[in-house]
């Protein structure tokens, strides 16, 4: 009997999208609805298991990690990239890593809630009419707007479509930006500067990386408008967290919609939560029924493959 052990399934769905008792006499499943507290937790938790199957970037799989479970074999990920894995060492003691397929339209999809939401102030106004008030805020209109997307990849062109569709004018500025796709898409190549200077939102979608990390800083913030509002539905540690809440809690900027962080799930007690300028959701970028149904379908087609010697989805 493989030991199957599913991590961080927050919500505790795993057994929506997988018939756990058609593979009753196959694998024998652990679901961990909760973060561990730390490592040490994580692997007298696991030291058991064959396998695991996670969230990407949610447990840190690192070098001790995986050397600390020496019973593991097998390492399924949501997506096909995972930067919280260390392959090397997977590699190294020939644990099989596979991945599977992800839709990126989703994110491009809550792009769209966080800029609406922030700059009609969804929040505050849900707020306000169950308390019985009507109207307490006046909102921006998107048309004639200048939307900087930073990155015009997958998602980012998403984006863009979509803001050109609202009457934005779009640029976008990367370090490899596809002049033929920002063509294609009648969208703006900007230096990086000029885009800060002249949006007035910017939306993140580049891959984090050390090119990346700490891109916005309080140096880059400065730059932008005073009306500007910055959503991050990429990674938190792309934005100086600490700069960020600086130039919020001063309206250095005009607001901040949020779907990522440097440590998730966010604190209860962090400073983001209490900020009235500051739009945030749970990293719901890729959050779907129809992802998660993929996710954990192809999991379990890989699992299934790999005890047949013809791992699936094989990422080493």
């Amino acid at each position: 009997m493989i030991k199957i052990a599913i991590l961080d399934d927050y919500q505790n769905i795993f057994k929506e999208f997988v018939d756990i008792e058609k593979y009753k006499n196959k694998y024998s499943f652990k679901i961990f609805t909760k973060p561990f507290d730390n490592e040490d937790e994580a692997l007298a938790e696991l030291e058991s298991f064959d396998a695991i199957f996670i969230m990407r970037e949610r447990t840190n799989i690192s070098k001790s990690f995986i050397s600390g479970l020496k019973n593991l074999k097998y390492i399924m990920t949501s997506g096909m990239r995972n930067k919280s894995i260390d392959l090397a060492e997977a590699k190294k003691r020939n644990i099989i890593v596979c991945g599977t397929d992800i839709n990126s339209n989703p994110t491009a999809e809550l792009t769209w809630t966080l800029i609406l939401g922030i700059m009609r102030n969804v929040k505050q106004e849900t707020d306000n009419m169950f308390q019985g008030y009507w109207q307490t805020t006046i909102g921006l209109e998107l048309k004639g707007k200048i939307l900087g997307l930073i990155g015009l990849g997958k998602i980012g062109s998403q984006v863009a479509k979509i803001g050109k569709a609202f009457g934005m004018q779009v640029m976008a500025w990367s370090e490899n930006l596809n002049l033929s796709i920002a063509n294609e898409l009648g969208v703006l190549p900007m230096t990086k500067d000029e885009l800060l200077k002249q949006s007035d939102v910017i939306s993140i979608h580049v891959v984090l990386g050390e090119r990346y990390k700490n891109l916005i800083t309080k140096k880059e913030l400065n730059i932008m408008k005073k009306t500007c509002f910055l959503i991050n539905t990429s990674r938190g540690p792309i934005v100086n967290e600490k700069d960020l809440i600086s130039s919020l809690e001063n309206d250095e900027i005009a607001g901040a919609g949020l779907d990522v962080y440097d440590i998730e799930p966010l604190p209860q007690d962090h400073k983001l939560r209490f900020l009235p300028n500051a739009f945030l959701l749970p990293h719901l970028g890729y959050v779907t029924e129809e992802n998660y149904s993929l996710f954990y379908s192809q999991m379990m087609e890989n699992m299934d493959s790999c005890l047949e010697g013809k791992p699936k989805r094989s990422i080493i």
